[in-house]
């Protein structure tokens, strides 16, 4: 199953509460992932961002629209405990707690119309996403966007510019040494498939052969067989192949059964790394996503 989302643990996130104890974030994770039957690797599933996982941000934002809507109070630090606003609600038997419900409440209303002026509402996703997966997946569709339009800017231009942009990458990747270092490497040897040896560090202790190639269909096995080839030519164990098309799974599962180490870096994932390391992008805007310090505000 997948996490459900953030609406879904309103309700029994209020049921835990009922008993008008105080009870913990970290507790109520471990509930919430016992009553919904969540695994070990679902909690650990993490956002985007790689900060936070998507259960625990999911159960955190439903313990804090509770909160907004008074049907919870924090207590001490990352603990709450049930108003009499929420033993209110349970009395009325729901059986689902979500926005809808919570709008009757003027400071919930006050608090979803500050976040809904701030996001345009698109197909309902701002209900079922948390605000922070709202951000998220708006950057995904712009990252996508920009990936796609990286990678035709590629293809369009002259092999040459092809192969100064592989090296201002591997350099910007921290291999090569010195961007001189690298161009001279790179584009030089066209030895048996091998179009260049790049140091793998700045000390060159090891060194890593690489075939580019602008191609607009699909990879295949017979194209890395050969470039395996000419490793093995080389006596050499280590590759990197970089395309601005794609592999086949046949190319993939033979690159999985060599002894020698290949990399395979496709067009989708080139331009990422683009991306990643600032080649061909510039910054338009920058955001940074801040929460409460609660070690600042803990009572000793």
């Amino acid at each position: 199953m997948t996490v459900p989302e953030y609406q879904t643990f309103m309700l029994p996130l209020l049921q835990l509460a009922s008993d008008n104890e105080e009870h913990s974030l970290s507790e109520a994770y471990d509930v919430m992932a016992q009553q919904f039957g969540i695994s070990e690797q679902e909690r650990n599933e993490l956002l985007p961002s790689g900060r936070q996982s998507r259960f625990d941000n999911r159960v955190g934002w439903a313990r804090t629209y509770l909160k907004k809507a008074r049907l919870i109070d924090s207590t001490t630090r990352g603990k709450f405990r049930i108003t009499q606003r929420g033993l209110d609600v349970l009395k009325t038997k729901p059986i689902r707690i979500d926005r809808e419900l919570l709008a009757q409440f003027p400071e919930f209303r006050e608090f979803q119309s500050k976040q809904d002026n701030q996001h345009a509402e698109d197909n309902g996703a701002i209900a079922t996403e948390t605000p922070e997966e709202t951000l998220e997946s708006g950057y995904q569709n712009l990252r996508h966007a920009l990936a796609q339009e990286l990678l035709e800017r590629v293809k369009s231009n002259t092999p040459k510019f092809f192969e100064n942009l592989v090296v201002d990458l591997l350099v910007a990747m921290g291999y090569g040494g010195s961007r001189k270092d690298a161009g001279q490497a790179v584009g030089q040897s066209h030895d048996g498939g091998i179009d260049g040896i790049i140091k793998e560090d700045k000390l060159g202790l090891d060194a890593v052969y690489i075939q580019a190639k602008r191609w607009e269909g699909t990879v295949g096995r017979q194209v890395i067989q050969a470039f395996a080839g000419s490793l093995a030519g080389q006596k050499a164990r280590k590759g990197v192949m970089i395309t601005t098309g794609q592999f086949s799974q046949e190319a993939k599962s033979y690159v999985d059964r060599l002894d020698m180490r290949i990399v395979l870096i496709d067009g989708e994932q080139l331009a990422q790394l683009m991306i990643d390391h600032g080649i061909g992008v510039a910054e338009v805007a920058s955001y940074v996503v801040k929460k409460a310090d609660l070690d600042y505000f803990g009572e000793e």
